[in-house]
């Protein structure tokens, strides 16, 4: 593996590694509507993100008295806890690029302008904290301060050579008056003249990019493979979407699909899984089509996603053909097993929901939904079957598989399946920091 660019590596967070305009400036105008202030125009209200509050307000509101500012903040800072701290989102790659840089053990610490009990509970509820080796920020009460200060706290006492990236000039002028490289994140909230007229010794147009600035290289990155099962009616597809919308504000690419389908090619071979003319349709025969659907699915869509960082979720993968073909129809849950070998190869999930419900609830609830399809009029003895198989492989496989309790409230469905998930991202990306040395980041983030 090539050496990285840099051992010590400095993030601004707003507009460097998450996007936090919509949280951010919804609490700047409900401070603006508290105080009764003229609301500004976009521009203007856009200019509120990197700057320090103090400094955004009095530029804007030139005639308010420091007291006035300071209300202003406290007003700020109370939406801000309560709406807008969480309405926000990772810039997609960045979990890939943090985690190949802690693999190359170079050191990372964020430096914020944002206090750090704020920034500390951003990265929290990201799945980041832990990347980091220290978080920098200044105090709530804190009303002056300058970025080149925070950078300089940051830094560990011995470095061999140290970058601070961010999105405005008040972090490229940081760098320079700390004599370390400035590199500006154009996908942030500058522009590129701002950037490069701070002092900028490099610009990355996108997170791609910033890992080439960082690390030197390209690096393929490895994606996580989540599937949903269970029996029809135990609101696993209800919560596809709601994971998926977790995942992707986490920073990851998320593509969703589902089994058998996906694919033009698959949703032919699904339409003839589920008519129910086909009632002529063998067991073996059935367990044949699944499987050669899911090794179409598998090469066209899942690999490939897989293969350049997506997270996938799959709305039923081989676990599905093992107990409905090896459990319900009775081929035998190893036979099926075997059948699917050379469909999946090496395509085995990281993580898999299982949501249980009683088959007589479930099948009851997805009756009274649409009309039932081919393997849906099997009967209340087949589903018992093809339950029982489904808590055979969870018990047999309790790290992949994560048994879930359908029949909760769906918000607390929603609960323990995210909760689920985001402990595997978080163990995909690892949680030990990797140590910044002896120097002032690493105390600093105690002191703070």
């Amino acid at each position: 593996m090539p050496s990285p660019s840099y051992d010590v590596i400095l993030f601004d967070l707003d507009g460097t590694l998450t996007d936090s305009y919509p949280g951010v400036t919804g609490s700047v105008r409900a401070a603006i509507d508290g105080m009764g202030l003229d609301p500004p125009d976009p521009a203007t209200l856009r200019a509120f993100m990197g700057p320090p509050l103090s400094e955004s307000f009095k530029r804007v509101y030139g005639h308010l008295t420091q007291e006035q500012v300071d209300h202003c903040i406290a007003l700020y800072r109370e939406d801000f806890t309560a709406n807008g701290i969480y309405n926000n989102r990772v810039y997609t790659g960045i979990p890939h690029l943090l985690r190949r840089l802690r693999s190359m053990d170079v050191a990372l610490i964020v430096a914020t302008s944002k206090p750090t009990v704020f920034a500390r509970r951003v990265l929290e509820h990201f799945g980041l904290l832990e990347m980091f080796d220290a978080v920098i920020g200044v105090e709530l009460d804190e009303r002056e301060h300058d970025k080149a200060d925070i950078v300089r706290a940051a830094l560990p006492a011995r470095y061999r050579r140290a970058a601070m990236v961010g999105d405005r000039h008040y972090d490229m002028r940081a760098a320079k008056a700390n004599n370390i490289d400035a590199i500006g994140a154009l996908y942030g909230y500058g522009g590129r003249a701002e950037l490069v007229g701070s002092g900028a010794d490099a610009i990355a147009e996108d997170v791609s990019a910033l890992g080439r600035a960082l690390c030197g290289f390209d690096a393929p990155a490895e994606g996580l493979f989540i599937t949903l099962e269970g029996l029809d009616g135990s609101g696993k597809t209800t919560q596809m979407p709601m994971l998926a919308e977790r995942l992707e504000r986490m920073g990851f690419e998320v593509v969703t699909t589902r089994e058998p389908g996906g694919l033009p090619l698959t949703e032919r071979i699904r339409d003839l899984l589920k008519d129910t003319a086909n009632t002529s349709m063998t067991a073996e025969a059935e367990a044949y089509l699944f499987a050669a659907s899911r090794a179409q699915h598998v090469r066209e869509l899942i690999a490939p996603a897989l293969a350049r960082g997506a997270v996938v979720i799959s709305d039923r993968f081989t676990d599905s053909s093992v107990a409905y073909q090896g459990g319900g129809r009775e081929l035998g849950l190893r036979r099926v097993q075997r059948i699917n070998e050379m469909a999946v190869g090496a395509c085995v999930p990281d993580l898999t929901l299982l949501f249980l419900m009683d088959p007589a609830a479930s099948l009851l609830r997805r009756g009274s939904a649409t009309r039932l399809d081919r393997l849906e009029r099997a009967g209340e003895a087949f589903f018992t079957r093809v339950y029982d198989a489904f808590v055979a492989i969870g018990r047999e496989e309790p790290d992949r598989v994560k048994f879930i309790d359908a029949s909760q409230t769906v918000e607390d469905v929603t609960r323990d399946a995210l909760g689920f998930a985001e402990a595997a991202v978080r163990a995909y990306l690892g949680s030990a920091p990797v140590g910044a040395g002896e120097g002032a980041g690493a105390d600093a983030e105690l002191s703070v």
